[in-house]
C-alpha cells in the first residue's frame, strides 16, 4: 500500500495463549471435530515471490516479471478467488510502478494505483504461482479497478480490496474506500465499503452502489467463502482492532443486502436484514482475514493479522499472522501463530482438498507478495 501509518511486522516469540471470549463469542480451547481431533498447521514455507523483482541473494522461485510486464514493481495483498475452471483472480493493494525502491517504508515510485487485478491458471504451485495476465491500460500497464485516490483526492486516499468471490456468473470484489489511515484504536477511517462487479469474467468492472457499508460497519473489511450454496462473510471494522462478525447470503442474493443474514451468538440464530443484530464470533483484534472451507479435513480455516497493541490481554509480543479452525463456523477454536514478520495470509481457494494450504502473504520492507505453503494435520 502507499506510504501509510502501518508498522513494520517484526519477529515475535512463538508463544500463543488461549483467548478469553467476549460476550456472545464462543471460542473453544481445543476445537476438536466429531472425529475428536484438532486441525493443526505446521511447516510454513516461503515458496516463491509473486510480485516484484528478486532481492540480492534471494534464492526462492520468481516465476513472474511483474515489473517489466505490467509495471507492478511493488504491491501487497494478493487476494485470490475462484473465477472459472482452474483459474483464480488476484487483487493486489496499493501498487507502485517503475522507480520503486525497496525498504523505503512501503509503496513509492511512479504510477501509483490503489489496486490492480491479475489472473492465473497455474495449478502446480511447487515452483510458484505464474501470473497469466493482468488488466491493462492503454499503455500496457496494470490498471486500477476500484476508483482510488486519483479519482477524488480531496476525499479518497485510496481504495483497498478486502475479499473477492464469484457468485453465480458475477465476479465481485469487496473493497474499503480509505479516508485516513491514522484512526484511533487500530482503525482506518473509511468513507464507505462497497463492491465492484464484473459480468464478463473479470474484463470490465463497475461500482455496485446498492451494496454499501457505512464507515462504522463491522463488515467494512470481509473474508468470503462458499459452502452448500451459501456465501459466508466474516467481517470487521476497517483496520486491525475489531472483533470478527459473521453474515451469510445465497449466491444469487449478493447484491441484495436485505437478504443478508447476520449471526447473533447470544440468541443462537441468524437475523435477516439487520446488521446491528450481529455479535462477535471471534475476539479481537482481527485484521484482514481470509476464510476457507477445507473439503478434505471438513474444517473452516481462518487466517488474519494480529496486532497486540490493540489487545488488552495480548497473546504475543509482536504483530503476526494467526489462524484458527472450526467445524461450525459460529464456534471457533483459540488462535495460534501461523507466521511472523509478514502480514496477511490470503488462502488459495482451489487448494482445499489436500494435505497443504497455499496462501499469499506480504512483507512491508520489500513491499511485495510471496507464495507460502503449510502442512495440515489432524492430531
Amino acid at each position: 500500500m502507499k506510504i501509510v501509518n502501518r508498522k513494520e511486522l517484526l519477529f515475535l516469540n512463538f508463544m500463543a495463549y488461549s483467548l478469553i471470549g467476549n460476550a456472545g463469542v464462543i471460542q473453544l480451547d481445543n476445537p476438536k471435530g466429531e472425529d475428536g481431533k484438532v486441525l493443526t498447521i505446521t511447516n510454513v514455507c516461503k515458496v516463491a515471490r509473486v510480485t516484484g523483482e528478486a532481492l540480492p541473494g534471494e534464492s526462492i522461485y520468481n516465476p513472474n516479471n511483474t515489473g517489466s510486464d505490467f509495471d507492478v514493481y511493488g504491491s501487497d495483498l494478493g487476494i485470490m478467488w475462484h473465477t472459472r475452471k482452474n483459474q483464480v483472480g488476484l487483487f493486489f493493494g496499493d501498487t507502485s510502478g517503475e522507480g520503486f525502491v525497496i525498504n523505503k517504508n512501503g509503496g513509492n515510485g511512479s504510477n501509483w494505483r490503489s489496486n490492480v487485478v491479475a489472473f492465473s491458471s497455474d495449478t502446480d504451485l511447487t515452483d510458484g504461482l505464474k501470473i497469466d495476465s493482468m488488466l491493462l491500460d492503454s499503455e500496457g500497464k496494470a490498471r486500477e479497478i476500484c476508483a482510488g485516490g486519483k479519482t477524488h483526492p480531496e476525499v479518497y486516499q485510496t481504495s483497498i480490496p478486502t475479499s473477492a468471490i464469484r457468485a453465480g456468473k458475477l465476479d465481485c470484489v469487496h473493497y474499503m474506500n480509505i479516508r485516513d489511515w491514522g484512526g484511533p484504536h487500530g482503525r482506518w477511517l473509511t468513507n464507505f465499503s462497497s463492491l465492484y462487479t464484473s459480468k464478463d469474467g473479470g474484463s470490465t468492472w463497475e461500482r455496485c452502489h446498492e451494496v454499501t457499508f457505512s464507515p462504522d460497519s463491522h463488515f467494512s473489511q470481509v473474508a468470503y467463502a462458499k459452502r452448500n450454496g451459501w456465501v459466508y462473510m466474516i467481517g470487521t471494522q476497517s483496520g486491525r482492532g475489531d472483533a470478527a462478525y459473521l453474515a451469510r447470503f445465497r449466491e444469487k442474493n449478493i447484491l441484495d443486502m436485505k437478504s443478508y443474514e447476520f449471526w447473533n451468538g447470544e440468541r443462537k440464530e441468524w437475523v435477516r436484514g439487520k446488521e446491528e443484530a450481529a455479535t462477535p464470533i471471534l475476539r479481537g483484534p482481527v485484521g484482514e482475514a481470509s476464510l476457507l472451507w477445507h473439503k478434505k479435513f471438513k474444517r473452516w480455516i481462518l487466517t488474519y493479522n494480529y496486532d497486540p497493541n490493540y489487545d488488552k490481554t495480548p497473546i504475543t509480543k509482536k504483530s503476526c499472522i494467526l489462524y484458527c479452525t472450526a467445524e461450525d463456523i459460529t464456534e471457533w477454536g483459540s488462535p495460534k501463530v501461523l507466521y511472523p514478520t509478514h502480514y496477511c495470509a490470503y488462502l488459495h481457494p482451489l487448494k482445499d482438498n489436500e494435505d497443504k494450504i497455499w496462501f499469499i502473504s506480504s512483507k512491508w520492507g520489500p513491499y511485495n507478495t510471496f507464495l507460502m505453503s503449510a502442512d495440515l494435520h489432524l492430531e
